[in-house]
């Protein structure tokens, strides 16, 4: 019991700082560094902002038209209704 604890709250030494982490390359400052000084196009985020707005929109007007078609369920239900 006291080594799954233990495991379950350990915290590595690479999260403290204290050792490098050599999981990835991306971690590294020179190589990031490196990709910054190299002539590649930067990556253009706007388009995928506007895909995040596009769905957004979408969305909301999924929403308003399901809201809009149920209260036109009910206006219609109530006038049939009426008639009897």
């Amino acid at each position: 019991m006291l080594s799954l604890l233990k495991n379950l709250f350990h915290r590595p030494v690479i999260r403290f700082g204290l050792r490098a982490d050599r999981r990835g390359k991306f971690r590294d400052p020179r190589f990031v560094s490196f990709i910054s000084d190299s002539n590649r196009k930067a990556l253009n985020t706007d388009f995928k902002d506007a895909v995040l707005r596009g769905r957004k929109v979408f969305r909301v007007a999924l929403v308003a038209g399901l809201a809009c078609g149920g209260a036109w369920v009910l206006i219609e239900s109530a006038h049939a209704l009426s008639m009897f």
